[in-house]
């Protein structure tokens, strides 16, 4: 018998100064067996650090969430959809390949990479030239510490206050706060 998901739920507050969007987001995800804690929060900062664009891009009229993730590898780890099912983000967490990176800029507006291994400086030196002329591609580096820290915030109910400032993601609950500045390896060119 294969082992299902762990299910956790977070109420989110989301307070993005830099892009003036303040929201509350109740949301879920669904922990693959093979995901870490480290993964499953890093999924989760980057939905808090995109969730302007549910104002920005949809004008407030789309959906935010995660998608199946490792459960599911066609299938981005957040998506934003406008109310017409159009996928405008598309965010994939890790070190893809370029294959699916391909695909993935061929059926949204904008995808996203988040890298936060220590392996992601390996990563991106192998695939920086193959992925250079994907111009609705960005890539951001979190720094490695960051993501265990970011799995000491994981319970299967969360209440997390994000704050987004001068490009700094600060993230925590009453007990504790973890804050990081992700750096842009590619940014797109559309």
């Amino acid at each position: 018998m294969a082992i299902k998901s762990t299910i956790f739920k977070a109420e989110v507050q989301v307070a993005d100064i830099d892009h003036g969007y303040y929201a509350d987001h109740t949301l879920t995800l669904a922990r693959h067996p093979s995901e870490t804690d480290d993964r499953m929060m890093v999924r989760l900062a980057a939905l808090a650090l995109n969730a302007h664009r549910l104002q920005d891009d949809c004008g407030g009229d789309g959906t935010l969430g995660f998608g199946a993730g490792l459960s599911n590898p066609d299938d981005p780890d957040v998506v934003l959809r406008d109310f017409t099912g159009a996928t405008r983000l598309w965010v994939e967490v890790g070190q893809p390949e370029e294959k699916p990176l391909v695909r993935a800029c061929s059926r949204a507006d904008s995808v996203c990479v988040y890298a936060f291994s220590s392996a992601a400086d390996i990563w991106w030196r192998g695939i920086e030239n193959k992925v250079a002329r994907l111009a609705n591609l960005s890539v951001w580096r979190i720094p490695t510490q960051a993501a265990p820290e970011l799995a000491q915030l994981a319970e299967r109910s969360m209440r997390l206050q994000a704050t987004i400032q001068e490009g700094a993601l600060m993230i925590g609950n009453s007990e504790r706060t973890v804050s990081f500045e992700p750096v842009r390896w590619k940014q797109a060119t559309r």
